[in-house]
């Protein structure tokens, strides 16, 4: 009984999920939406306004103030679009976003490192033949080249080493194995639990 009752509740915890992910789906969630948000948890980025978040991630005010619009009906910010709702966000980007914003490694190129190459990822995991990297002309490293959620991410990233890291763990979450997710998941909740408790 006690594991039919364990199964029963997985079940229904994944069908919420699952919801949850068309949900976001349906809204028209865009990949700067998810960037817009870890901006706005850094410590540089939570009190910004629509222009400050703008210039810091290379988008117009307009497109901030329709991303923050989208956040809102997906109940990922309050109803005033200044404060992230943390949690939610958390759930969706371990349970979500591999599947509303997936992505895969492409042609070997130059750019900033990413993924199990860069920090706070690749401190765990044993150097591996891989190098993962998202385009950008003045980067140094070669690697294997991963979209990133925005074309103005790598340079957004090097201005901010906090919002730097949190894209690391998000793409690792969008097309990481399972080793590399859980400690993606784990270096996301240290920072989350920091975060909740600084709101």
């Amino acid at each position: 009984m006690f594991i039919r009752k364990n199964i029963t509740f997985a079940l229904e915890l994944f069908a919420i999920r699952e919801q949850r992910t068309l949900e976001f789906k349906y809204l028209n969630m865009k990949p700067q939406d998810i960037l817009i948000l870890l901006k706005k948890l850094t410590f540089e980025g939570k009190d910004l306004s629509c222009r400050g978040l703008a210039a810091s991630l290379g988008m117009s005010a307009s497109s901030v103030s329709e991303s923050l619009g989208r956040c809102k009906k997906a109940q990922l910010v309050d109803r005033h679009k200044k404060k992230v709702n943390i949690l939610a966000l958390q759930e969706f980007l371990i349970h979500g976003i591999a599947y509303v914003f997936p992505v895969e490694a492409g042609r070997i190129g130059r750019g900033v490192p990413t993924h199990v190459s860069a920090s706070p990822i690749q401190e765990h995991l044993a150097n591996g033949k891989e190098s993962y990297v998202w385009h950008y002309a003045k980067g140094t490293t070669r690697g294997q080249q991963i979209e990133p959620l925005y074309p103005t991410v790598p340079e957004a990233a090097m201005r901010d080493e906090e919002l730097y890291q949190l894209l690391v763990i998000v793409d690792t979450l969008r097309m990481g194995r399972a080793r590399e997710k859980e400690i993606a998941i784990e270096e996301l909740t240290k920072r989350i639990n920091r975060y909740a408790e600084n709101q």
